[in-house]
């Protein structure tokens, strides 16, 4: 079995070499060195290769190599091979020193690497190398004849996973940019997320990846060694509330194959390797987030946080009564576009206004948030005259210079004509709702003809559906009074409405989620999902959106008597959700997940 499994590692090295695009590359672990001082070179080849040449290191002094060694990756799927060849050299003497480029062929091509520029100066001292090895770094004449192949016991320095940010100290609302990055020296054949960061005090936004079955691998120093890197995780974080806040790590277990010293021939050939299972998890991040200054606050600013500009339009200057208009504010630039509110419009009195309808045109990448925001009223006036759309103003704070930015659009002018006579309807003014006018018909004619005659108790007064009819009117009043009073008194309590209505707003998560489903859409399936959930349990139970994590969600069930067997679900079916969001290639089914999460939130509404 473990011949065989070589034989098959050899067969896909080669494979990959025939049809794969191979880059031989050349990189040094230090670019200024002092004579004396050692130093790593790598010759780094996209797949495999024969014939190398190496260069003739002209000023240099070669104490180990070339030491080949091959590594395979695994991620999401994807499998990349890599050939080393190392060395370990110290400068002989001062200046500017060139390393040539090595040679190599590859499916039947010569292929050249890039040379390297050394600045050599000054003498590496005692002390220095005292230095050098408590970092790690032995003397050549105690390395072992691969520098390249991680020891077992260490693997912490091989393969780790490392959280970064491009600001730590920002406002609230300023949008930070999280890369969660893998760094390996050895080969990766499987990778399990265990625990997806809670990101508690953020409103964030993972960036989707359009190549996600695709990563694109790098070569990176880090620490005077050469690594593989890939980003694993993009997301866009908006702190929500001022304060000292935690990133928490991102843990991965990966299955992870090393090199072993040769031990005959045939080791020699394929190598010497062990799978060793690893847990890599990133360290946690503190960003201080400072509260926007009081200072110059317009009394129209709403939370909008970034840089943007504003546009308005109107798409008629003039129209009849009774006709419409649609006026829209745009507001585009990079911020938290997802969480500006509608501005306030305030139209003439003989306005009727209609809520807005927002179109987002919003764009998350590794950059952050940008696009666009539109709102489009819809406006009708019912009188003729001349009138004037004041220009809005919308607020924003710009962190890069600390100040509030405060935008007016642009006013038009509107002239109504009068409108048609044969329209009836009653206009209110959006204020106040008084001024109740009748448009058309404003004038009763006095009728002229005489009427018709008819006996005493024959006509409609006095008789039993009179009073019928007159009693109707104070009865129905004081019916809808009552309903009315008693709908106040239901609607009052705003935590018991959002309870009640977690149902249909989590079955409308659902219903799309079940729409992703349908189109094999994953990404947006599994997002729908948990929209759904989360959303569902905060309104449910009560929790705020910032505080909206697992334990929470537990402690809010438990006290709500639901069983642990309830609980354990559903922490389960989050479990599922985050596995198949963080790691595309494992074999969840989506069915059950959807599943899952109807029955979950059907035995909540049973027993609450």
């Amino acid at each position: 079995m473990k011949k065989g499994y070589y034989i098959l590692s050899f067969l896909l090295l080669w494979t990959t070499l025939l049809f794969a695009d191979p880059k031989f590359t050349a990189i040094a672990s230090k670019s200024e060195v002092a004579v004396g001082e050692q130093f790593e070179v790598d010759f780094s080849l996209d797949g495999g290769g024969e014939h190398f040449i190496p260069p003739d290191f002209r000023g240099f002094q070669v104490l180990s190599g070339p030491n080949p060694s091959t590594s395979m990756t695994s991620i999401n799927g994807v499998t990349t091979y890599n050939t080393t060849y190392g060395y370990i050299v110290t400068a002989t003497k001062e200046g500017t020193l060139t390393i040539d480029a090595a040679a190599i062929v590859s499916a039947g091509h010569t292929l050249t690497t890039n040379s390297l520029k050394i600045k050599v100066k000054g003498q590496f001292t005692q002390a220095q190398q005292q230095a050098q090895q408590q970092q790690g770094i032995q003397p050549a004449a105690s390395a072992p004849a691969d520098d390249a192949q991680p020891a077992t016991q260490d693997l912490s320095k091989q393969l780790f996973i490392r959280a970064e940010v491009d600001k730590s100290n920002v406002y609230v609302g300023e949008q930070i940019t999280l890369d969660y990055k893998l760094y390996t020296r050895v080969g990766i054949l499987a990778s399990q997320p265990d625990k997806a960061p809670d990101l508690n005090g953020f409103w964030n936004q993972d960036v989707v990846n359009k190549d996600q079955q695709h990563p694109v691998w790098k070569t990176e120093m880090y620490k005077g060694l050469k690594y593989n890197t890939v980003v694993i995780k993009q997301t866009v974080l908006f702190p929500e509330h001022a304060g000292d806040l935690i990133i928490d790590p991102f843990a991965i277990t990966f299955l992870a194959q090393i090199q072993l010293p040769s031990r005959n021939m045939l080791d020699d050939m394929y190598g010497n390797v062990k799978n060793v299972k690893y847990q890599a998890k990133s360290t946690p991040l503190t960003i201080h987030v400072n509260p926007l200054p009081e200072a110059g606050k317009p009394a129209n600013f709403s939370g909008a946080v970034g840089d943007f500009a504003v546009y308005a339009d109107a798409d008629k200057r003039e129209l009849k009564a009774n006709e419409t208009l649609n006026y829209t504010f745009e507001i585009t630039g990079k911020g938290n576009l997802n969480l500006i509110n509608a501005p306030k419009l305030n139209p003439p009195v003989d306005f009727e206004k209609y809520d807005p309808k927002t179109d987002d045109h919003i764009t998350v990448d590794a950059t952050g948030v940008s696009g666009s925001r539109k709102y489009s009223y819809l406006l009708i006036p019912r009188h003729q005259g001349d009138y004037t759309l004041n220009s809005v103003d919308f607020s924003y704070f710009n962190p890069a210079t600390k100040r509030y930015v405060t935008l007016p659009s642009k006013a038009f002018s509107i002239k109504v004509n009068k409108g048609d006579v044969q329209v009836n309807v009653p206009a209110f003014n959006s204020a106040d709702q008084q001024d109740i006018k009748m448009l058309g018909n404003d004038i009763r004619y006095i009728k002229v003809s005489s009427p018709g005659l008819y006996k005493e108790g024959d006509g409609f007064y006095n008789s039993p559906l009179f009073y019928v009819l007159l009693l109707l009117g104070p009865t129905l009043f004081a019916g809808a009074f009552f309903y009315r009073s008693w709908l106040t008194q239901y609607n009052s309590d705003a935590v018991l409405v959002k309870s009640r209505l977690a149902n249909k707003i989590a079955a409308k998560h659902l219903a799309a989620a079940q729409k992703e489903l349908t189109t094999g859409n994953k990404q947006a399936f599994y997002e729908a999902i948990a929209k759904g959930l989360f959303g569902y349990l905060s309104d449910k139970l009560n929790i705020p959106a910032a505080d909206l994590n697992r334990e929470n969600i537990a402690d809010k069930m438990k006290a709500k008597s639901l069983d642990g067997t309830l609980i354990r679900k559903l922490e389960d079916t989050m479990d599922m959700c985050e596995m198949a969001r963080f790691a595309p290639s494992t074999s969840i089914a989506q069915q059950e997940v959807f599943e899952n999460a109807k029955n979950i939130i059907n035995e909540i509404e049973d027993k609450i």
